[in-house]
């Protein structure tokens, strides 16, 4: 396997995305090739949402189950109205799987990581859309083995 750093982040927002894979996992996105991040009924991770702008990364992490990043999205579509949502008032986007982690990096290991104790994963640890620095982007793929 070549050694790599990640898709190029120069230029782009970073963030991590929550999902519980026994709703919707990481092999259901590679499945479906393209899918809809909708759901969110929080007021700061839908502000999040209608930041983000087609060609973003963000790293796909399995909450409740697993606790680990997983491998990392981008946004194929930006600005979308949730479409569960029937006032239409919460935002959504489309993410198309990047890559698998060749070693999802678990919470645990995050946790244990002082340089990334300011990430808003732990900081603010229920919001299921969150910013990502970039300098803790690349800890993150080193901590994944620096492949992909």
């Amino acid at each position: 396997m070549t050694k790599i750093k990640g898709p190029d982040i120069s230029g782009k927002q970073l963030w991590l995305m929550k999902s519980e894979p026994d709703v919707y996992s990481w092999d259901d996105l590679v499945a479906e090739g393209e899918g809809t991040w909708d759901g969110v009924r929080n007021h700061l991770a839908a502000r999040n949402l209608r930041t983000m702008q087609v060609g973003d990364l963000a790293f796909f992490y399995h909450s409740n189950i697993g606790k680990e990043i997983v491998g990392i999205a981008t946004i194929s579509q930006g600005g979308l109205t949730d479409p569960t949502d029937p006032e239409g008032k919460w935002a959504a986007v489309k993410v198309k799987p990047v890559v698998k982690l060749a070693h999802p990096v678990t919470l645990k290991t995050i946790k244990d990581t002082p340089e990334l104790a300011e990430m808003e994963l732990l900081r603010l640890s229920r919001l299921s859309v969150s910013a990502v620095r970039p300098p803790e982007w690349a800890l993150l793929i080193d901590m994944a083995g620096g492949t992909v």
